[in-house]
């Protein structure tokens, strides 16, 4: 493009907060190692259940690249035997955050429904780089399938979850799953959802430098997830799903995204793909809200909304 298309503005109530936010400025890969540390001393099993009546253990399994972690949260006390079974996959760019960033919007549906989450510790890029995350997210979700009767899930009641690249990541293994005959899933929950590698949309252009996670932040994580050497032709759609084809015979879908943000549009995209292949999906794009605008500003208005519609399909799916 030669030049620049006018950016959208923000919702009025998030615009306010946006300054006050800790975003990392001119984000590049010496500054990862302090970030991730200061996520974790914040972002953990103890801030993620304090005040809920959630318990949380943790699962050793054994994955492509050695051992996984796998955090378990289940109401505290359940009165039901057999429980929907969310398997969770947290954002962060695929090269920050941990299992338990975000992971309190599942945690609601953990309590509102006695849904059991699951969810993984998969390995970030640049160190591990390429079908490993990919690879190990649906080594995560077939240990889930496998243990559904000492978990106490519904064998029909299994639904991925991710958030931005976990959204990503989720789709790449509905994909998969489907390609490799199991787990079936009864639905595939994808929020703002890190699709594309290519970066190259209208809404990537409109926030290159604007935003909680912009299109230069969104170049260097897709540089860190494909590895240095990595060449156009071989991305794989299981790691980058907006290659993908062929959507068909894929579980029901639900998108949401802020019309504010980068991932406006390929995610759009994706919905309207998924719809050609025949598979029913429930679309939002949220005027004026910018990447992860429900967790950043949980009591705006615009956040309100969106949660209310997200859950009111996990409720009808699970």
């Amino acid at each position: 493009m030669s030049t620049l298309p006018q950016a959208l503005e923000f919702d009025p109530e998030l615009a306010v907060v946006l300054p006050k936010l800790p975003i990392p400025k001119d984000l590049n890969v010496a500054m990862l190692p302090a970030i991730r540390e200061g996520t974790a001393k914040v972002t953990n099993a103890t801030t993620a259940i304090q005040g809920k009546p959630v318990s949380h253990r943790e699962v050793m399994i054994d994955g492509p690249e050695g051992t996984v972690v796998l955090s378990i949260f289940e109401h505290s006390p359940t009165t039901r035997k057999s429980r929907p079974g969310i398997f969770y996959i947290h954002g962060g760019g695929r090269i920050l955050g941990n299992r338990f960033s975000g992971v309190g919007t599942v945690l609601e549906w953990v309590v509102n429904y006695e849904a059991v989450c699951v969810s993984i510790e998969y390995r970030l890029a640049p160190e591990f780089h390429g079908m490993i995350a990919v690879e190990e997210c649906y080594t995560g979700i077939k240990w889930m399938a496998s243990n559904v009767d000492s978990l106490g899930i519904h064998p029909s009641q299994l639904m991925i979850a991710g958030q931005s690249a976990g959204g990503g990541l989720a789709a790449g293994v509905a994909l998969l799953a489907r390609d490799r005959g199991g787990p079936a899933l009864c639905a595939q929950l994808l929020m703002c959802p890190q699709l594309d590698e290519r970066n190259n949309t209208v809404s990537s252009v409109q926030f290159l430098d604007r935003g909680i996670w912009n299109g230069k932040d969104n170049a260097l994580g897709w540089r860190c997830a494909l590895g240095e050497n990595t060449n156009e032709g071989e991305v794989s759609p299981y790691l980058a799903p907006a290659r993908a084809t062929d959507l068909t015979r894929l579980p029901p879908a639900y998108i949401d995204v802020g019309s504010s943000e980068v991932f406006r549009d390929e995610d759009v995209a994706y919905a309207q793909k998924l719809w050609q292949c025949g598979v029913q999906t429930e679309l939002h794009v949220w005027a004026g809200g910018y990447h992860v605008f429900d967790q950043m500003v949980p009591m705006s208005e615009l956040a309100r909304k969106a949660v209310v519609a997200r859950s009111a399909w996990v409720q009808k799916h699970l």
